[in-house]
């Protein structure tokens, strides 16, 4: 679904990224994990054509997307949830939803991609379900989070870059998101997210990549990060 190749990027004059490569396969959840500053909300921007300065290939359902704008992007199926939410705090559940929507979509291969209404994700995210008219401004960070997501599947996408989606939430949302996670797995849905919290990582991640100052340092299966105290120490705690 997403391939990456020798990945740089730059905030003015400083390099973040130093040719970063990785791929997330259909219906498979990647997680990028390192410490705060490592880069991994840059990658997920940068894909995302959010970084002005960049170099490398982007290669997405079968198209290179390296030269394209961001709202070029999300028309062709890829979602992305940043982490600090970013929902309309003057609208509502129900008004933010309809903001995200777009039309069905199909895999390279013509397979149709899941196609998400506010009903099947009111049952996705029951806490919404409660509160479609409630104004974003009125909910918490966790209910926020919920309706960030929400208003990505909306858009029916291929796959999602979801940054940070356990940061700053009560325990018993993290449990829910990661519940979601799984669950849009299961749907064929591809999942690339950004994560400090390892054990919420191992709860929904097929395979890791481990950032470190901007350059992969570490990659393999998540049951295989979870055995290595190791790297664990070296890249990813405190």
């Amino acid at each position: 679904m997403l391939t990456v190749e020798r990945l740089s990027a730059w905030y003015d004059a400083a390099q973040i990224l130093y040719d970063l490569s990785l791929e997330v396969r259909r219906g498979e959840v990647v997680a990028l994990m390192g410490r705060n500053g490592a880069g991994k909300s840059t990658t997920l921007k940068a894909i995302m054509g959010l970084v002005a300065r960049r170099r490398g290939a982007v290669c997405f359902n079968g198209e290179d997307i390296s030269r394209r704008q961001p709202y070029e992007i999300a028309r062709r199926g890829l979602g992305y949830t940043p982490e600090d939410r970013r929902i309309f705090a003057d609208l509502t559940v129900m008004e933010n939803l309809d903001v995200g929507r777009q039309a069905p979509r199909r895999f390279a291969d013509g397979a149709p991609a899941p196609v998400w209404t506010p009903e099947r994700l009111f049952t996705l995210f029951p806490n919404l379900a409660e509160m479609p008219h409630r104004l974003g401004a009125r909910m918490s960070g966790g209910e926020q989070q919920m309706l960030a997501v929400a208003r990505t599947l909306m858009g029916n996408p291929l796959l999602v870059l979801l940054d940070e989606p356990s940061e700053g939430i009560a325990p018993l949302i993290v449990e829910q998101m990661a519940n979601t996670i799984v669950a849009l797995k299961t749907e064929g849905l591809s999942i690339l997210l950004s994560e400090q919290n390892i054990r919420f990582a191992r709860l929904v991640s097929d395979r890791v990549y481990v950032l470190e100052k901007g350059q992969i340092r570490w990659h393999g299966t998540m049951a295989e990060l979870a055995d290595n105290h190791e790297v664990q120490r070296a890249y990813l705690t405190v």
